[in-house]
């Protein structure tokens, strides 16, 4: 498929989106529309589904129930289709970790069918890019974790994805690691590819992303922009609106939607303030 094909669709989009565990209900009728070329922030507390939904979005896990497409393709009748088109850096990385960068990126490089004069080229580049030349011959096991986020990434890129899907790539990442992360996905939004992000780090959200779903025991509970999401917040909030003028930051935005009204029992961690 060109990459002409279905340019009307939505880059990922989700109808009833559900994934059962036994007795336990993960995701929750899940519906999203996300429009091409969006750096969308996928938000949630821990365990509300936000991991989960990322494997069935890039094909790790299949769904109870639901559709899934991603660029105008059924993920179930086109799943290598599908994965043709996008790259993931899971949350758990799952590198080979005795190869070399230049080696783990040439072998994925080469599953995704690129020559090995092209696969060579990019992953040169992308190493160079991602500094991590010094030292050719290091294993990726004696990488620091910054570094296997970048290897991680570097892989997820080579192939030039049209979506790509990140679960906490900042996590554990000093400052320099995540600006050069930065920088390339800012790169690639330039050139119209979409990146789906989930991420506890709301400042970078708030900073990278244009769109945001923020999810909490399994069920989409806000969609939209920042400004929409920040409108919201005030209209559902007399006390907040009462701030006039104020601008809620993201992370005022999620505590407010996700734990608005959770009151703290009383005389809580007492034994430390006494």
């Amino acid at each position: 498929m060109s990459k002409s094909d279905n340019e009307g669709s939505f880059a990922v989009s989700t109808i009833g989106l559900t994934k059962d565990f036994e007795a336990m209900r993960a995701v929750n009728n899940v519906n999203l529309n996300i429009a091409r070329g969006l750096f969308y922030g996928f938000l949630g507390p821990n365990g509300a589904g936000k991991s989960t939904t990322i494997k069935m979005l890039t094909g790790l896990m299949s769904p109870t129930a639901g559709r899934i497409e991603v660029l105008g393709i059924d993920f179930s009748e086109n799943p290598v289709e599908v994965k043709r088109q996008i790259g993931v850096v899971p949350e758990n990385l799952a590198l080979f970790d005795r190869l070399t960068a230049f080696e783990y990126l040439n072998f994925v490089g080469r599953m995704y069918g690129l020559s090995r004069e092209e696969v060579a080229k990019r992953a040169t580049e992308l190493l160079e890019f991602m500094e991590l030349t010094n030292n050719p011959k290091k294993l990726i096991v004696d990488f620091s974790h910054g570094m296997k986020k970048k290897t991680a990434l570097a892989a997820a890129l080579i192939h030039s994805p049209r979506v790509l899907f990140l679960d906490e790539p900042f996590e554990g990442v000093d400052a320099i690691a995540a600006k050069t992360m930065k920088d390339v996905l800012q790169a690639m939004i330039g050139n119209g590819a979409t990146i789906f992000l989930t991420s506890h780090v709301l400042d970078i959200v708030e900073k990278l992303c244009t769109d945001i779903s923020i999810i909490n025991r399994g069920t989409i509970v806000a969609q939209g922009s920042i400004e929409q999401l920040r409108a919201g917040v005030f209209a559902d909030s007399d006390a907040l609106a009462q701030a006039s003028g104020k601008k809620l930051t993201l992370e005022e935005i999620f505590i407010e939607i996700v734990g608005g009204g959770r009151e703290q029992p009383e005389n809580l961690l007492s034994w430390l303030v006494e």
